[in-house]
C-alpha cells in the first residue's frame, strides 16, 4: 500500500493526511478531573477542531485516537480485518506500571482477540450466558435488592453508589457465576483497582488469583451456573483461558452495570421529563435507560482496536498498532444522527457493534430495570440530596461514573425479605 505522507497541519490546525497523534498542539486528556466534570463539552470542542478522529491521551504518555463520529465508528466496528482488537504489538512499549494497561493489554479472551480465537472465546461466553433463566434473574435481583434497601430505608438517606448499585451488581454477577463470597470479594477488590488505575498491576494479580480459584472449584464441584457451563463447553478452555473469560465478565458485569443503574437514577431524580413521569407510570424505567444509553453511557469510551497497518479513514492516516478508541458517548450524541426522542430507540452504540457487540445486553437491561423498579417501589418519594452541581464524577478515560449519588426520602419500614 502507499505509505502515509508526513503530517502537515492545515489552516484549521488539523493534521491533514497525517496521524491525528502528530498534531501541532497538545492531545486532549481523557483522564483529567476537568474532562470527567464536563466530557460532553470536551466532545463538542474535539469535534469542532478535529472532526470525527481526535488525538487524545488515555494516560500520561499513552496516545490514542478517539472516534467521535457515529458513522466512522460503525465502519471501524464492522472492519475487524483492518481494526483488530489484538494489542500485543502496542503493549510491547508500554511500561508495566501504566494505569490503563490492565484494561487494554492482551488476554486470551473474546475482548482482546480477532478471527477464530475471538469466535472460540465468544462462543464459550455466550454458551454460559444464554442459559441464564430470566425468571431466575428477576427473582435474584429482588432477593438481593430487598435487604440492601432495608439497610438504609429507615435512615431517610443513602448513597446509591456504595449503598445500592455496586453491592447489587456485584452480588447478582456472583450469583450468575456461582462464585462464593470469599472468592468474590478478592475479585471485586482487584477489579476496582484496575478500573481506578490505582495500583492496577497489583489489582490485576488479585483478580487473576481469585478467578483461578473459582475455575478450579467449578471443575471439581460443578453447579448450575455460568462458570460451570463455560468450563464444560466443548471448546475445552484451559484454566488460564477460563480466568480471562471470567475477568471479562467481572469487568462488564460490575462497574458498567453499577454506572448504568446510577446514571439512570440520576436522570430520574433530576430531569422532569423522566422523574415525574417514571414515578407516575407514563414512562417506563426502560425509557429512562434508553435515554442514558444515548446520552451518558456507563462505558463512555472503550471498544479499542489496533490497526494492523497505517490506514486512511476520513482523510486522516491512522498509525499502525496504536489504539483507536470508540467514544460511545460522543458518537451517540453526534449531530449527524441527533434525534429528539430516545425512548424505544436502540440505535445507540453503547453495547458496541459488529463482531464484538455485547452478548449480555438484554441481561444488563433487565438487571438495571429491576434494580431501579425495586428502589422506586420501596421509596417512591426519593429525591436527590443537595444540588446537581454538588455531584462529582470519577476521573478516568473509559467510564462515566459518579463518586456518589446521595439521596433522601421519608423513612420507611423495612420490606419483607424474600
Amino acid at each position: 500500500m502507499t505509505m502515509p505522507p508526513s503530517s502537515a497541519p492545515g489552516p484549521s490546525g488539523r493534521a491533514q493526511l497525517g496521524s491525528p497523534i502528530d498534531t501541532d498542539g497538545p492531545r486532549a486528556s481523557l483522564y483529567s478531573p476537568e474532562f470527567a466534570a464536563d466530557p460532553h463539552g470536551a466532545y463538542r470542542e474535539m469535534r469542532k477542531r478535529y472532526g470525527s478522529l481526535v488525538p487524545v491521551d488515555l494516560a500520561p504518555g499513552v496516545p490514542a485516537t478517539l472516534v467521535v463520529g457515529y458513522y466512522t465508528a460503525l465502519r471501524i466496528f464492522n472492519d475487524e480485518d483492518h481494526f483488530p482488537a489484538d494489542p500485543r504489538i502496542w503493549q510491547q512499549d508500554i511500561p508495566t506500571g501504566c494505569p490503563v494497561l490492565p484494561m487494554m493489554q492482551w488476554r486470551p479472551n473474546a475482548l482482546r482477540n480477532a478471527g477464530n480465537e475471538h469466535l472460540r472465546y465468544r462462543q464459550t461466553n455466550t454458551a454460559g450466558l444464554d442459559k441464564v433463566d430470566p425468571y431466575w434473574l428477576h427473582d435474584t435481583v429482588a432477593q438481593i435488592a430487598t435487604p440492601l434497601i432495608n439497610s438504609f430505608c429507615t435512615a431517610g438517606s443513602a448513597d446509591l453508589v456504595r449503598g445500592y448499585a455496586f453491592p447489587l451488581a456485584f452480588a447478582v454477577l456472583n450469583a450468575m457465576l456461582g462464585c462464593p463470597a470469599e472468592i468474590a470479594q478478592q475479585a471485586a477488590t482487584g477489579m476496582a483497582a484496575i478500573f481506578e488505575g490505582v495500583d492496577a498491576d497489583r489489582g490485576n494479580k488479585m483478580l487473576v488469583g481469585a478467578l483461578l480459584e473459582l475455575t478450579q472449584l467449578k471443575r471439581a464441584e460443578p453447579g448450575d451456573d455460568v462458570t460451570t457451563r463455560m468450563v464444560q463447553h466443548s471448546s475445552g478452555l484451559s484454566d488460564t483461558e477460563m480466568v480471562h473469560q471470567l475477568a471479562t465478565l467481572y469487568g462488564a458485569g460490575i462497574e458498567p452495570q453499577q454506572n448504568l443503574i446510577v446514571n439512570t437514577m440520576l436522570l430520574i431524580l433530576t430531569d422532569e421529563r423522566f422523574g415525574s413521569e417514571v414515578l407516575g407510570g407514563s414512562l417506563s424505567t426502560r425509557d429512562a435507560l434508553d435515554e442514558v444509553l444515548f446520552t451518558d453511557p456507563p462505558m463512555a469510551n472503550f471498544c479499542i482496536s489496533f490497526p494492523r497497518q497505517p490506514i486512511l479513514i476520513d482523510d486522516i492516516w491512522l498509525p499502525a498498532h496504536q489504539p483507536v478508541v470508540i467514544s460511545m458517548a460522543a458518537c451517540n450524541n453526534d449531530p449527524e444522527i441527533s434525534v429528539d426522542q430516545h425512548s424505544g430507540n436502540r440505535s445507540h452504540l453503547s453495547w458496541g457493534a459488529g463482531p464484538h457487540v455485547c452478548p449480555a445486553s438484554s441481561m444488563a437491561y433487565m438487571i438495571a430495570q429491576d434494580a431501579i423498579d425495586q428502589l422506586l417501589d420501596a421509596l417512591p418519594e426519593i429525591r436527590l440530596a443537595g444540588s446537581l452541581s454538588d455531584l462529582t464524577w470519577r476521573p478516568g478515560p473509559f467510564h462515566r461514573a459518579l463518586t456518589a449519588l446521595p439521596v433522601v426520602f421519608p423513612p420507611a419500614p423495612p420490606l419483607p425479605e424474600l
